[in-house]
């Protein structure tokens, strides 16, 4: 799926990298947020 920008997404967690659950809103309040997604590595992706 390709994004746009300023297009709005739904809130979401994840695992941040000391295993700790973030959520997108969490992160929000503090301000703007910049999602980074790459393949899994060693995948042909």
């Amino acid at each position: 799926m390709l994004m746009e920008i300023g297009q709005v997404v739904e809130n979401f967690s994840a695992i941040d990298q000391r295993g700790e659950k973030v959520e997108l809103s969490d992160l929000l309040e503090g301000g703007p947020v910049v999602l980074f997604f790459y393949p899994r590595a060693s995948s042909p992706g």
